[in-house]
């Protein structure tokens, strides 16, 4: 996992972003983030499908 992906995803959770409470998902330069409601479920390759709703 590339370290600018791991410090962009903290600066994001830094920000104390707005999720919906089902299935979402955050898409970073290599990783894509999946949560439900406010809890970070996994994390996947680029190249992988996420479901739910994608947050900016």
């Amino acid at each position: 996992m590339p370290i600018e992906d791991l410090q962009n995803l903290a600066k994001w959770l830094d920000t104390d972003p707005t999720v919906p409470s089902g299935r979402w998902f955050k898409r970073f330069a290599k990783i894509i983030i999946c949560g439900e409601g406010e809890l970070v479920k996994t994390i996947l390759e680029d190249s992988h499908s996420a479901i739910g709703s994608e947050v900016e």
